[in-house]
């Protein structure tokens, strides 16, 4: 009887002790799974990124941020931080554009700038929240709370597209009952 007693705790006790240890096994593999994707969604950050591109007609596209991320989901697209874009045209000035944020895609080169987006060209200035920059379409289109400054005007719409080539620029409010404000610098 004794001989049965200390058989079954020798069985109780290896069983809870292998129980328990396959437990933290399984927590443990759990944990390097969860690491290792960490490190893989880790290693889609790129710091000091730079693209450089031309059109068909020679203008030069130029594109720095201090650090970009590869989407997940389309290798193609890359998220920045802390962009400068240089537009070097042949027939004008150098057009320069910074902000917070931006999404680049490697094949067209076109790329969404966001938050706090300034544009620069000559003595003009434009700052808004948005702007989609397409080689493709040959456009620049920027709106939410779009200020264009030059030395004589100040004006706030909605959206302002610009061609890039022709420097046509459209101006307009997405409400038909809202003007476009402009104001003359004395």
């Amino acid at each position: 009887m004794i001989f049965f007693l200390i058989l079954l705790s020798i069985l109780i006790a290896l069983f809870f002790s292998n129980f328990f240890s396959k437990k933290n096994t399984i927590i443990s593999e759990d944990l390097l799974n969860e690491q290792i994707e960490q490190k893989n969604y880790n290693s889609n950050i790129i710091k000091n990124v730079n693209y450089e591109s031309r059109d068909v007609r020679g203008n030069e596209y130029i594109i720095d941020a201090s650090e970009g991320q590869i989407d997940i989901s389309n290798s193609d697209i890359i998220f920045l931080t802390n962009v400068k874009a240089i537009i070097k045209m042949n027939n004008s000035e150098d057009i320069v554009i910074t902000s917070d944020y931006g999404k680049y895609n490697i094949n067209n080169y076109d790329t969404i700038f966001s938050k706090n987006l300034k544009i620069y060209y000559l003595d003009n200035k434009i700052t808004a929240e948005y702007g989609d920059f397409s080689i493709g379409r040959n456009s620049m289109i920027i709106s939410k709370e779009v200020i264009y400054t030059n030395p004589d005007n100040i004006l706030k719409a909605d959206v302002v597209k610009v061609n890039i080539e022709t420097k046509d620029t459209v101006i307009y409010m997405h409400e038909e009952n809202k003007k476009v404000n402009i104001k003359s610098i004395e």
